[in-house]
């Protein structure tokens, strides 16, 4: 595997957060055929380790995700979550989406209480934490406005509120800052970085933006372009923590490494329009 980085590489000592193992997943056509998304795909992903995926447009990169967070049972291989079997949902993993997942009848302190709330907390105490949570993500002046009043960014520092407020050991990112421009999205992956860096939760994040893979993770995991997509670059990021994103995109160590994988990224992509050209 190119790049020489496996999740054993991290050390044993640490617990193993998510374990895909030879997952393949085929979903049922229309005309009866079978479409192989993803096809004997091997991940592992330490406990505090941060594990970014990219890939060609279609390469199953989500489809990994909803399989770590139990959303959908592969059709061969195992998913163990600190090494237990994953049978159902993963409680312990929160996911937080490319579109915002927010109530827009509720406001900015509601939907953030909210999980919560549903989980039985009492609501002065889920209200409480929540508007310490707004106040960890900046948003302490904005608990009244409901999402229609606030902006992309703004949107999304709740949605990251939302999930981050139960606590789960794991956190699933599908492609979160990518509606954003590239100021906001810069800030976005400065705020994430600085609240994982608090407790160190496994985080796996999709996304379409090498830069945004290097400057967030500690390894970048390539997929193949589709259809029966599966890993095949597994790249160590050895730059130093903490990161301001828009300074260590200057790092000379950044640009060979961006280099390295965009040779192999690259022809996937390419393989990957080829494919929506011809269909």
């Amino acid at each position: 595997m190119a790049g020489g980085a496996t999740a054993t590489a991290q050390g044993n000592t640490q617990a193993t957060a998510i374990a895909l193992r030879e997952v393949s997943v085929a979903f049922r056509l229309g005309g009866g055929g079978l479409y192989t998304a993803v096809e004997r795909a091997t991940l592992n992903v330490a406990d505090g380790e941060f594990v970014a995926i990219v890939g060609p447009t279609g390469c199953g990169k989500s489809t990994l995700l909803n399989i770590a967070a139990g959303l959908i049972a592969p059709s061969s291989g195992r998913v163990d979550i600190f090494d237990s079997p994953l049978a159902a949902l993963n409680r312990q993993a929160g996911y937080l989406f490319q579109a915002d997942a927010l109530f827009p009848w509720k406001t900015a302190l509601e939907n953030v209480a909210i999980g919560l709330e549903t989980a039985g907390t009492p609501s002065v105490e889920a209200r409480a934490r929540a508007q310490s949570w707004l106040m960890r993500v900046g948003l302490s002046a904005f608990g009244d406005r409901y999402p229609h009043m606030l902006s992309g960014g703004q949107r999304k520092r709740v949605g990251l509120a939302q999930v981050l407020i139960r606590d789960p050991k794991i956190l699933l990112m599908d492609e979160p800052f990518g509606p954003l421009d590239a100021q906001t999205r810069q800030i976005m992956g400065n705020l994430l970085l600085d609240l994982w860096s608090g407790d160190r939760k496994a985080v796996l994040f999709v996304t379409h933006d090498l830069e945004e893979a290097i400057a967030l993770s500690d390894r970048v995991v390539i997929m193949s372009a589709g259809p029966a997509a599966r890993v095949i670059g597994d790249w160590r990021v050895k730059l130093a923590r903490p990161r301001d994103i828009g300074e260590i995109k200057l790092d000379h160590a950044f640009h060979e490494l961006h280099r390295d994988i965009w040779h192999m990224l690259k022809a996937e992509v390419i393989k990957g329009y080829a494919q929506t050209e011809g269909a």
